[in-house]
């Protein structure tokens, strides 16, 4: 199954269109090259304002998928569109945060948030306010004069959201940003986002290996297949809002829902086989510069 057709370029927030995304992977020291194919023809339309999380087995295209919707890479085929504008490269109307944090360790926290707010040119004599309103918002007021080395690992990860809201983009891309933490303070992170992204009404796109956390937190959430990288299917979670992870978990809807999506990953997990390489992992400071070659959009 490849995708969905029903909405225009016009009306989804972001299109995905026939998108083929291939990597040539020299073998040895030899010039010998080999192709990899990441993904193949994937289709995928993402609604304004909704909450859709990714999931699938190492090296099915998830993290390269949300690259080309970062504008950090460019597909070998096929287009991505946001609200109808053809993806090209980086930009402010999209954030993105990490699994690593990619704070930069000798700004403060505070600066660290008024990174994005640098590149927009907001003047500096606002930046202090916005960025303060934004730790607020993740519950990291009076931190702002810390530094990274000073926090503990969800609170960087807070610091890393505060910094992709302050700027205030209309989506937000997010790479497995709570796999590093501890259970307890990933459950606590996973609500604090679903309360602000019911204040914001942002688009979120939301990369995970967890199916709890897929489905906890999603309208719905696609499925992928490996080798090369497909959309197999995308399920829709009917669980109520507003919700709290701990609460929905305990449903027999939840349950439901988490067992469809386990039995389409372990269809595909029982076919995997092994990939050549996996698609290059993009370093944090690497992607800084880019953001920042992109301030004149």
């Amino acid at each position: 199954m490849g995708g969905e057709m029903e909405m225009s370029a016009t009306e989804a927030k972001i299109k995905i269109s026939g998108v083929t995304r291939k990597y040539s992977i020299r073998r040895n020291t030899e010039e010998e090259k080999k192709e990899f194919t990441a993904l193949q023809d994937v289709e995928l339309n993402v609604k304004p304002g909704e909450f859709l999380t990714i999931v699938g087995p190492s090296g099915c295209g998830k993290s390269t998928l949300l690259d080309l919707m970062a504008g950090l890479a460019v597909p070998t085929e096929g287009e991505l569109f946001i609200d109808g504008k053809k993806i090209t490269g980086p930009a402010l109307d999209r954030g993105i945060v990490m699994q690593g944090y990619a704070l930069f360790p000798w700004r403060t926290v505070r600066r660290n948030v008024e990174f994005g707010l640098e590149i927009k040119k907001v003047p500096k004599k606002d930046r202090k306010a916005i960025s303060d309103r934004y730790l607020e918002l993740v519950g990291l007021s009076g931190y702002g004069d810390r530094y990274p080395y000073e926090l503990s690992g969800g609170m960087k990860q807070r610091v890393a959201i505060a910094r992709a809201l302050a700027y205030d983009p209309e989506v937000l891309l997010m790479d497995e940003p709570f796999a590093a933490v501890d259970a307890q303070t990933r459950e606590t992170l996973q609500d604090e986002l679903l309360q602000i992204w019911e204040r914001t009404g942002k688009t979120i796109v939301f990369v995970t290996h967890s199916i709890d956390e897929a489905v906890a937190l999603a309208d719905r959430v696609v499925v992928m297949s490996p080798n090369p990288g497909r959309v197999r299917e995308i399920v829709p979670v009917s669980l109520p809002r507003p919700r709290r992870v701990g609460d929905v978990q305990s449903t027999a809807d939840f349950s439901w829902i988490r067992h469809r999506v386990w039995e389409l990953l372990q269809g595909e997990t029982a076919a995997v086989k092994p990939a050549p390489q996996q698609a290059p992992v993009q370093a944090p400071l690497e992607l800084a510069e880019q953001l920042s070659s992109s301030a004149a959009l």
